[in-house]
């Protein structure tokens, strides 16, 4: 291990502090009114799934930052590092350009941009651990998810 063990659990809070300040974009742009009135492509989960999902995805998103920062030495821990925290502010700001702006097309570029991120984290946390990368592979997977759900919803409502 990299960091020192007494400094773990600060580590991991520093970085659940972070996801959970990412999170709040999304409590404090809650779909409403607006969102409920769209028409939605097929395979649209119940609106209840939504929060239930993201839980998870944060969570393990704050694991993987954690054993990453523990696996990687100082000297990389920017270039390991930078593309999670950049994605992070592409996973806030979607809420902000979708549900808050209505900007539904706008919203689907910066979710082209995230994913592309989370890709890109992926292949730096594989650099120095394979758990941290695969915990990661979710997260992929449902916003490609989501890519699809906000150019349907484009696609029927614009």
């Amino acid at each position: 291990m990299i960091v020192a063990p007494r400094h773990s659990m600060a580590i991991l809070f520093g970085w659940l502090l972070l996801v959970a300040l990412v999170a709040l974009t999304g409590v404090l742009t809650p779909p409403g009114a607006w969102y409920a009135a769209l028409d939605k492509p097929p395979l649209t989960p119940p609106d209840w799934l939504f929060p239930v999902a993201w839980t998870t995805l944060y969570l393990m998103m704050a694991v993987a930052a954690w054993r990453a920062t523990l696996r990687v030495p100082a000297a990389e821990r920017f270039t390991v590092l930078w593309p999670l925290v950049a994605q992070l502010a592409a996973n806030g700001l979607w809420s902000i350009l979708f549900f808050g702006l209505h900007w539904i097309f706008v919203a689907l570029a910066d979710l082209l941009l995230l994913w592309a991120l989370i890709l890109l984290t992926i292949s730096r946390f594989a650099r120095v651990s394979s758990l941290a990368a695969w915990l990661l592979v979710p997260y992929l997977a449902w916003v490609g998810f989501a890519g699809y759900l906000n150019a349907g919803i484009g696609w029927l409502n614009g």
